[in-house]
């Protein structure tokens, strides 16, 4: 990691779980770390809890507003007038089966799981081909959905949009190819992870709790670990796809 010290990344949603995890582990790596979200305060606490290690800043940003996710960029343009990595982790899974689900929570995930990443993904591509930093890293938090259909429990439309991360992926790995950038993307598809996600999930703690009864999860650390090693490549090694489930996950 000792390429990436001193350098600009940017977490997106990073207010709890997995989000607050990379943050703290980027900030011990000695990066300068933006992390967005609707609410700040936890990102606010979190960067005083660090402030001895490193830092940590806060911008408030609704992903699923385009204008609000520019005027960010513009702010770490005029803060740090560069960035390295974007890791896109904001996303939501509303329950709404494909067969009666309602049309607001298909809109939803779209705009956060797919719109705002492609933009938050094209803007900070914008900046490293200004400043001509040619090893700057895209990471996109995916799902182990994004591999798997999983419908039994009305997560369909979900699963879709993490499909298209993941072609997204590869989209944006041969428009890269083709103007010979040394830019880097890669998905990262957790399995089960113990963070709030299941209980906003499902809107239910009591069946967030049966699943975690069922099987060991993975800590938000796990795939903070994944993030890390995907960082830690060389600059001729490009990770694209990874998995991180627990192991005795079925699916």
């Amino acid at each position: 990691m000792d390429r990436w010290r001193g350098r600009i990344a940017l977490v997106t949603g990073a207010s709890s779980g997995i989000e607050a995890s990379l943050c703290k582990e980027l900030v011990k790596n000695g990066m300068r770390v933006v992390g967005c979200a609707r609410n700040v305060d936890a990102i606010e606490k979190l960067a005083e809890e660090l402030k001895d290690l490193g830092h940590l800043y806060s911008i408030r940003c609704d992903l699923n507003n385009e204008s609000e996710i520019l005027e960010m960029f513009e702010e770490i343009r005029d803060r740090y007038d560069r960035i390295d990595v974007c890791i896109n982790n904001a996303g939501l899974c509303k329950i709404s089966p494909l067969i009666n689900g309602d049309t607001e929570s298909w809109r939803n995930m779209l705009r956060v799981n797919v719109l705002a990443l492609c933009i938050c993904t094209r803007e900070a591509i914008k900046l490293m081909q200004e400043k001509n930093i040619r090893d700057g890293q895209i990471i996109h938090i995916g799902s182990v959905l994004g591999h798997k259909v999983y419908s039994s429990g009305g997560s369909s439309f979900y699963s879709g949009t993490k499909y298209m991360v993941r072609a997204l992926v590869e989209g944006l790995r041969q428009e890269l190819r083709r103007e010979k950038s040394g830019i880097r993307i890669c998905s990262v598809g957790p399995g089960l992870v113990d963070t709030e996600f299941m209980e906003r999930m499902f809107r239910n703690k009591e069946m967030a709790e049966t699943i975690r009864g069922c099987v060991a999860t993975l800590g938000a650390d796990d795939v903070t670990n994944a993030v890390i090693n995907v960082l830690k490549m060389p600059e001729h090694v490009d990770v694209n796809d990874i998995l991180v489930r627990p192991t005795e996950q079925t699916f």
